[in-house]
């Protein structure tokens, strides 16, 4: 059965230029608007649930200029119970690289053993300094892909950094950068810097040679309503906008459907994780050319939409028997998202 939270102050009907709201940052107010002060269509709202409740989910939140429009949990999930984020943490990573770097710590075009020290991988030194902390954002380190161990002696030349795109677990390395660059513990560092700015829960978990996150829908919404501000948070410069536009533009020019561990809609081509083919046309055709995306492992989801001025959240259990980031339950999810708004 799927239920939907009780939403507080309920304003009046918005229209589509209504002023941007961002939540308080404690506490469980979050204005709403409704499907039919949108003018969406409310008879595509149900087999869109039913579709997510049938899919595994266990969250699906719609944001519409910062407001709620939908908020559904299934399958006992709360708007308190913890999830993990899988894959689409990276653009936590991302963005709080962004945060050290406008600070003054790093710079993205140095080497990562400016930082960290050399020895991290099992390259020679000349191979390893190659390696900037953008090839890590970008997916271009050129080292070996085949395990997600980031060992020094799992790490292993493929290719020249900058040469190869094979989407790889050695990002997590970043982390490691910014706590050496700050002086502070990963964590300490993404609390002030990034968590707490904008009323975030949650905390980051090891699990094998994965840092993942975890935290309530919620949180991750307010993560994807920074993001469809470039980086504000109502009058604060969280990220600066220069960043944001590097990580959500393409970054390289192997895989155009990738920025700075976020996926970008609407290209011409893409690549997919563990695959050096290239697929023509868009990673989702049924989405909006301008959204760009956070994906994890068992379809967790963060979907910004500059041009509807929206963002999406899914969180659950793997919609089909894929585990992966991306499948064919995005295109249909899609086709049933649209239908709701167009």
């Amino acid at each position: 059965m799927c239920t939907s939270c009780s939403k507080e102050d309920n304003d009046s009907a918005p229209t589509p230029t209504q002023s941007m709201y961002f939540p308080p940052l404690t506490g469980n107010t979050w204005e709403t608007t409704s499907i039919s002060d949108l003018k969406w269509n409310q008879n595509a709202v149900q087999p869109l649930l039913d579709y997510l409740e049938l899919k595994h989910s266990k969250s699906f939140l719609v944001l519409v200029n910062g407001r709620i429009v939908l908020e559904n949990y299934f399958n006992g999930h709360t708007a308190a119970t913890p999830w993990y984020w899988a894959s689409a943490g990276k653009t936590l990573t991302s963005t709080v690289t962004g945060i050290a770097q406008q600070e003054g710590l790093l710079n993205v075009n140095n080497n990562v053993s400016q930082y960290i020290g050399t020895g991290w991988t099992s390259e020679t030194l000349a191979k390893e300094n190659l390696i900037t902390c953008k090839h890590l954002l970008t997916m271009t380190s050129g080292l070996d892909d085949s395990t997600d161990d980031v060992k020094p002696e799992s790490l292993t030349y493929k290719a020249d950094a900058g040469s190869r795109w094979a989407y790889h677990n050695v990002y997590v390395k970043l982390q490691d950068v910014v706590a050496k660059a700050s002086g502070q513990t990963w964590e300490n560092y993404f609390n002030t810097k990034l968590r707490d700015k904008i009323g975030m829960n949650g905390n980051w978990i090891q699990i094998e040679a994965n840092s993942v996150y975890t935290s309530n829908s919620r949180s991750m919404a307010r993560f994807g309503l920074l993001m469809l501000n470039k980086g504000k948070w109502e009058n604060t410069q969280v990220l600066n906008e220069s960043f944001f536009n590097e990580a959500t533009t393409t970054s390289q020019n192997i895989n155009l459907a990738y920025g700075y561990l976020w996926w970008l809609n609407g290209k011409v081509s893409y690549h997919l994780p563990q695959s050096q083919l290239t697929f023509p046309g868009s990673v989702i055709p049924t989405a909006p050319n301008d959204m760009f995306m956070a994906l994890g492992k068992n379809d967790q989801k963060i979907y910004v939409v500059p041009s509807k001025k929206m963002v999406i959240i899914r969180m659950g259990d793997a919609a089909d028997e894929e585990n992966l980031a991306l499948s064919d339950f995005d295109e249909t999810l899609w086709q049933k998202i649209s239908a709701v708004y167009q």
